[in-house]
């Protein structure tokens, strides 16, 4: 039998720190009349934090988690999906290309999923098979973009954990990160101009941090109707930590800076607003979105 204990959060157009998960409805899934209570320790930690900066009035980032927790005696794996949407093309197209984009992606990856899980499929999470999903859905995303928000585009980050692997699909200019032996190790490259030149040696890496086109992307969902998006995966140990944000946060703090803040803050959830509270001091010119998941795969067993 499985019980999957569901939380799902979605965030759009916020202008201050968003609520925590604990304020949010969960959903029980089974198949038998009578379901024993739901126990066990969840295997993923999610904490978030938001804010549109001290320059701009409106948010055009938006961010959407969904974590499952299977609590039955199946072997089914717990799961979770984290996106991270930087929109453009001015506030309203901007905003609406980063919620279709991140709904997008929900929709093509919870669909795949939660059929698997009521079909009681146990063999479907391999890595060529998850990468393929979120190929698919990335490329679903912009689509929808693309017909409903002409002349509009976002950024787009995903993770998706499920059982020992970790699967990351991106375009543009968010990032994913994971900390691994005191270090921030970033998992995705940028599709912006000053990494071209960067990657064909005309710019250094202070040549990057200063250059007065380091915004301008190469790539972004919603900016035509073919789309070049980038899947990759990585080994995951008990006790992950990943962090997915929107350039409002990198661009404006060094690796190492949101390293030890992350460290250094009583749990993830304060790091995340410690994030948004430092950028904010050195003038917040941008909108923040910051997403840290603990991924403790082992307690689940």
């Amino acid at each position: 039998m499985n019980i999957f204990n569901l939380s799902r959060l979605f965030s759009k157009s916020r202008n201050n720190i968003v609520d925590g998960l604990t304020t949010k409805r969960r959903i029980q899934i089974g198949r038998a009349a009578y379901h024993p209570p739901v126990s066990g320790i969840p295997s993923i930690t999610l904490s978030h934090a938001q804010s549109v900066g001290i320059v701009r009035e409106d948010n055009e980032d938006s961010l959407f988690a969904l974590t499952g927790m299977n609590a039955g005696d199946s072997k089914q794996h717990d799961f979770g999906l984290f996106v991270v949407a930087d929109g453009m093309g001015g506030h309203k197209k901007g905003e609406r290309a980063s919620t279709i984009a991140a709904q997008s992606v929900a929709r093509v990856v919870g669909s795949y999923i939660f059929s698997k899980i009521l079909e009681e499929i146990q063999d479907f999470c391999d890595n060529k098979t998850l990468m393929e999903l979120m190929r698919s859905a990335l490329i679903a995303a912009n689509n929808d973009v693309v017909n409903k928000v002409p002349g509009g585009g976002t950024t787009l980050t995903a993770l998706l954990l499920m059982g020992t692997n970790a699967i990351i699909g991106h375009v543009g200019d968010s990032r994913a990160y994971m900390l691994e032996s005191g270090k921030l190790l970033q998992l995705t490259k940028d599709h912006s101009l000053v990494q071209k030149l960067y990657d064909l040696g005309e710019l250094t890496d202070e040549g990057i941090e200063n250059h007065p086109q380091r915004n301008i992307l190469m790539r972004a969902v919603g900016q035509g109707d073919v789309l070049e998006v980038d899947v990759s995966e990585c080994s995951v140990k008990p006790g992950s930590i990943f962090l997915l944000c929107s350039d409002g946060l990198w661009g404006c703090m060094e690796d190492e800076d949101i390293l030890q803040i992350i460290i250094k803050s009583s749990d993830l959830q304060d790091a995340c607003e410690n994030l948004t509270k430092e950028v904010n001091k050195t003038g917040g010119p941008d909108n923040i979105t910051a997403v840290i998941v603990k991924y403790d795969y082992e307690k689940s067993k």
